[in-house]
């Protein structure tokens, strides 16, 4: 899609403002100070500063200034501030704010400066704390030393954000590569190397300052708004991240068909085209499991027809029939959806007329162009805007329409002048997509209770993942250098609390290539993105992005890296219980896994998948070979040699075109499908395999998989799954592997076959033990690989906790 420059000159204007900004830090003077209920108030010269604990490592910090007794209200928090003990000490020249055994505030009188510590470690430190100067307004705070800053949102940049200014402001980079300072999601969010994070509850535009102007000095800076931040502290990044999504709300379990593969492009012209399509993907064997319809399901044409949300008739006669067919086919239908109402469209009078586009000064609906045609935008934050929007996607869902995928939602084009209900553009600009998330949310919780909505956006804000928010990278470029930064990103996104960053599998913008041109990345970048959380490649139409329209090698090894995603299925939906729980992402960065390493603070070209694979894309063309770190602490084996690594090191190793360098953690358990699937439909827990990489070194390990209908709404809270729970102990000279369940639900298999494959077994076993029954290893239903040293043991297993033992065989 094409984009167009939005507010350049504004943002030059602001970041000039900004670097003469007066400095207030030694002007503000205590005066007094008083306990509110739990909270600590400040009283100053030219405003009051309130500290309020929501938990014991969670602590707002807000500035008053004089003559406003109430902030806006915060478009990223939504939890309420629990009970906490808190204890505050008078030492004379300074305030300690003990929250419960957590956060300590250290407020220095004068100068008047506050610093947050915890665990006895200083987190964080004003510098000038609160300033304003006049046209931008936010804090300042000082960078420790060795110190690094992740966040700010999605931008193609080194992880560590240090040495940059960004701006913050939702905005397209079309064709974007290796370098992007500013892109489709902004947040105004740092996750410190130190285990904290900081939120500056802001929405409006401006800019985060993280060490470009000071290298010493991180700066919040917006044109107004909400005068507040937010830190959070953690013991570990896990535990910070679940404070954080505590704190910003948890992402709910998506579809499980959304772990599938996609068939999108831009775009499918007819309903014929889409049938086709679904048609040849099930007669070459490739799963799938949706199908996204880019704008030629409204109109025949890219310019004019935007708005009219509706069935273009001509190439789709009978779109009911066509879902129900796709349907029949275990294949979803996702239709794209813009908030742009063009003036040539069928929905134009009606906009106008139920008054829901966003108006000029005088309230009549803003009109201006931009790529696609005259237009008028949905003004999401309107009531009887977001019932006029909703009403259309209810119609499409009664029909059989299964997700959505919004864009353009920065919004693509927003001029300062347009007003919303709740503030001008630039006030809520940042929000917009954030809220069109929540429409459809709201919408489905309200007149589709009992099922999880897809919704793919690409632009969003602090806490947009409480909606369901499915993002995506934007329009990248099909080149190794869009390749590049899409761990980062995704990385980077998890770290901030949204899990479901991704890219455009191969990449969208072709200019003017040939197919043969791009046949090395295309596979590159589908091998990268079956560890990523959703595969859907998507392009420009042409180069087709379905591996169906390739031949020959290219077509064999993705069909075997997609059908490998689909045998993840239940480890990878597992990861999506922990992250809806836990707040922990399925995309990690190497210092998760291994802590204190200051070594791993900037690397994002490795990462972790879940808890049990280290992956390192190849990001260069022609590269036959690939160096990346193995955490420490553990052995690592290659997924697809078995070959052997010591962690703690860098390795080297060949990267043949159909091997993405993935390894797997000495000891780990991981919940496969047994079953060869051509949609996720097919799966049922019925029938499972536990991968078991046996490693000498590790006496225990466990694993807990999730299991639900993958459909149903508040399972979690519903208590309506099972836990599967499978542990290892590796003994001198026999192996225990015992299942247990926790938990349970209606649609829960009676029994299950479970498949034990067991990696790294030397020598076939002597016997095998199933509960306090032994057996030579000859009678029991067992196989062993002698090749590639594998053990395989299947038994039906009816949900008591039960043991087997394996004796090792000797020599």
């Amino acid at each position: 899609m094409k984009n167009r420059s939005i507010n350049t000159l504004q943002l030059s204007i602001f970041f000039f403002l900004s670097c003469i900004s007066v400095t207030v830090f030694g002007q503000r003077v205590y005066k007094e100070h008083k306990i509110d209920g739990q909270n600590l108030v400040i009283t100053t010269n030219d405003g009051s500063i309130t500290l309020r604990p929501f938990a014991s490592q969670i602590l707002e910090t807000q500035f008053y200034p004089n003559g406003v007794e109430t902030l806006p209200l915060s478009e990223a928090v939504i939890m309420a501030p629990n009970k906490v003990e808190i204890d505050l000490k008078d030492e004379g020249t300074t305030l300690v704010f003990h929250v419960g055994n957590g956060i300590i505030a250290r407020i220095n009188k004068s100068p008047l400066q506050i610093a947050y510590y915890f665990n006895n470690e200083k987190l964080l430190e004003e510098s000038e704390g609160y300033f304003d100067a006049d046209t931008l307004k936010g804090f300042k705070f000082k960078i420790q030393e060795g110190e690094a800053l992740y966040g700010a949102g999605e931008r193609a940049l080194p992880l560590d954000r240090r040495g940059h200014r960004l701006p913050l402001y939702n905005r397209a980079h079309y064709s974007n590569e290796e370098v992007a300072t500013q892109m489709n999601y902004g947040m105004p969010l740092m996750i410190s190397s130190k285990k904290y994070a900081l939120l500056y509850d802001n929405a409006p535009i401006g800019f985060i300052d993280i060490g470009k102007r000071k290298s010493d000095e991180l700066s919040f800076e917006t044109i107004g708004g909400r005068s507040s931040y937010v830190i959070v502290a953690g013991t570990d990044f896990k535990d910070l991240l679940n404070e954080f999504t505590d704190l910003t709300g948890k992402q709910p379990l998506p579809p499980r068909w959304m772990f599938g593969n996609f068939a999108s492009r831009f775009g499918y012209h007819s309903q014929k085209e889409v049938e086709t399509t679904v048609k040849e993907f099930r007669e070459k064997e490739v799963p799938l499991d949706a199908i996204i319809l880019d704008l030629y399901w409204f109109g025949k044409d890219v310019k004019g027809t935007m708005g009219n949300l509706e069935w273009y008739k001509e190439a789709f006669p009978d779109p009911t029939k066509m879902i129900e067919s796709l349907n029949n086919e275990n294949v979803k239908t996702i239709l794209i959806t813009e908030p742009f109402i063009l003036t040539s469209s069928s929905k134009w009078e009606d906009a106008k007329e139920s008054k829901v586009l966003g108006t000029d000064k005088y309230g009549k609906p803003f009109v201006y162009d931009f790529f696609f045609g005259e237009t008028g935008l949905v003004d999401v934050f309107k009531p009887e805007a977001q019932t006029w929007f909703w009403n259309i996607y209810k119609g499409l869902a009664d029909q059989g329409v299964a997700g959505w995928w919004g864009d353009l939602g920065e919004p693509e084009v927003h001029p300062s002048k347009l007003q919303h209900v709740n503030g001008s553009a630039d006030e809520v600009h940042n929000i917009y997509g954030q809220n069109w998330a929540k429409l459809i949310y709201d919408g489905y919780r309200k007149d589709f209770p009992n099922k999880r909505p897809f919704i793919l956006m690409r632009s969003g804000y602090v806490g947009s993942q409480r909606y369901g928010m499915i993002p995506w990278s934007g329009d990248v470029n099909r080149s190794f250098g869009g390749l590049t930064p899409q761990s980062q990103i995704s990385m980077t996104m998890g770290l901030s609390g949204v899990p479901y960053m991704h890219s455009d599998l191969g990449g969208f913008v072709n200019w003017d290539m040939k197919q043969e041109d791009i046949l090395e990345l295309y596979v590159r970048w589908l091998e990268y993105g079956v560890f990523q959380p959703v595969f859907r490649p998507h392009a420009q139409e042409s180069i087709p992005s379905e591996v169906i329209h390739y031949k020959g090698e290219t077509f064999d090894i993705v069909k075997k890296y997609i059908e490998y995603r689909y045998k993840m299925l239940p480890y990878n939906y597992s990861l999506a219980y922990e992250n809806s729980t836990k707040g922990t992402p399925l995309l990690r960065p190497l210092f998760m896994e291994e802590k204190d390493n200051p070594a791993l603070q900037n690397i994002s070209d490795t990462y972790m998948w879940g808890d049990a694979y280290v992956v390192a894309p190849v990001t260069k063309e022609g590269q036959t070979t690939r160096k990346l770190y193995l955490p420490k602490g553990h052995n690592w084996y290659h997924l697809w040699t078995g070959e052997k690594y010591k962690g703690g090191d860098w390795v080297t190793v060949d990267t043949p075109l159909d091997q993405l360098p993935v390894f797997v953690k000495g000891g780990a358990i991981i919940p496969l499908a047994t079953k060869r699937l051509q949609s996720t439909e097919e799966y049922s827990s019925a029938e499972l395999t536990f991968q078991i990489w046996n490693d000498a070194e590790v006496e225990t390990s466990s694993r807990v998989m999730f299991d639900d209908n993958g459909v149903s709404t508040n399972s979690i809270e519903n208590k309506a799954f099972e836990l599967l729970n499978v542990s290892l102990k590796n003994k001198k000279k026999n192996v225990e592997i015992t299942l247990s369940k926790d938990g349970g639900y209606r649609e829960a298999p009676a029994s299950r076959m479970i498949t034990l494959e067991i990696h790294n077994v030397n020598l076939p076993p002597k016997n095998v033990g199933i509960g306090k029954k032994k057996m030579p290893a000859e009678k029991c239903d067992m196989g062993y690989d002698k090749v590639n040293k594998i053990l395989f043991v299947t038994l039906k297993w009816t949900g008591e906790e039960r043991t087997i033992y394996i004796t090792k065989g000797k020599k």
